[in-house]
């Protein structure tokens, strides 16, 4: 039996019984001629997640657990439709006398909150236009509070705390690149543009801990690309800039289309060069990404990862030179 097995070491056939984080749950019943509650839960710790099944669930224990509770588990892992999956045989909820705290059971960025907000702050403060660098940094100080634990996205890329503010500094990192290799474009246009783009993820998105539990009524009904798009707008109007201006025209346009597409989310494609060079930043950063996360929580005797969903559903091989 394996005790306190982490999640990315979980192999088919182990027993464990360990502490672990409810990051998902959702009372079901089965389709059998009499139908039986079910939990069906995703269990989550610092090294990732993992599928679970509760099958002996009680009215109580259905009322009992929630998103964010810390429990303790035995359980057997098997394989389901080519997952490993973890079948509950006892559950309870985490106690004060077991020592443990939810920030042990937490992924976040592989660089501290607050160095990331200082970069992305003194990126604002390099841009040379006054007019972009007092929108950005308007739109900027709304969510400046929460950018510290944001993540990214739910469950695609960056997901995890502090995710977003990371997510916006490699992109930084890639534009300084990208502006040097080509002089043609607006570096100050790009920078903001990269710290625009996902600016209202914050409100988009309800989260705990870097988790997101659920999007906000803003986020469901507006969405963070038409959200960062009004902010520019309140922006300049707040900051008596001109809102027929090349300027507001340019980051408006950054921010609609850095999707590219309509079935993404985009209303515009990027018809500026900046707008593709966005586009293309934000989809490499956010791609490999998901490819280097995925990699952190494959066992190390796997040699596929698990399907990426946003590659297409892909696995990707561990070459090994």
């Amino acid at each position: 039996m394996s005790i306190n097995t982490l999640i990315k070491g979980l192999k088919d056939g182990d027993e464990i019984v360990g502490f672990y984080l409810i990051k998902e749950i959702e009372a079901k019943q089965t389709n059998s001629s009499i139908p039986k509650d079910y939990l069906d839960l995703v269990l989550a710790d610092s090294s990732g997640n993992i599928s679970a099944k509760y099958w002996d669930a009680s009215k109580t224990d259905i009322e009992t657990f929630f998103p964010m509770c810390l429990v303790k588990v035995q359980g057997l892992v098997q394989v389901y439709r080519e997952k490993l999956q973890v079948k509950v045989i006892r559950i309870r909820k985490a106690t004060e006398q077991d020592g443990i705290s939810i920030t042990d059971f937490i992924r976040s960025a592989p660089v501290g909150s607050e160095e990331l907000i200082s970069i992305i702050e003194q990126a604002i403060n390099s841009l040379s236009n006054d007019e972009v660098r007092t929108i950005v940094s308007f739109c900027f100080e709304k969510v400046k509070d929460n950018m510290h634990s944001s993540p990214a996205a739910k469950s695609h890329h960056h997901a995890y705390y502090g995710g977003l503010a990371y997510h916006i500094v490699r992109m930084l990192e890639l534009s300084e690149f990208i502006c040097r290799q080509r002089p043609f474009l607006n570096s100050d246009l790009l920078k903001a543009g990269v710290i625009l783009h996902d600016i209202a993820k914050p409100v988009e998105m309800v989260s705990e801990y870097g988790m997101v539990i659920d999007y906000s009524n803003q986020g469901k009904l507006i969405g963070h690309i038409s959200m960062a798009s009004n902010w520019i707008t309140e922006a300049a109007i707040k900051l008596g800039i001109d809102l027929q201006s090349n300027i507001v025209l340019a980051l408006h346009h950054l921010v609609l289309s850095h999707h590219n597409l309509g079935e993404w989310g985009s209303p515009v494609q990027p018809q500026l060069p900046e707008a593709v060079a966005l586009h293309y930043i934000d989809a490499m950063d956010a791609k490999l990404q998901m490819v280097e996360d995925m990699f952190g929580i494959t066992p190390d005797n796997e040699e596929w990862t698990p399907i990426i969903r946003g590659l297409q559903n892909k696995q990707i091989f561990k070459l090994k030179l």
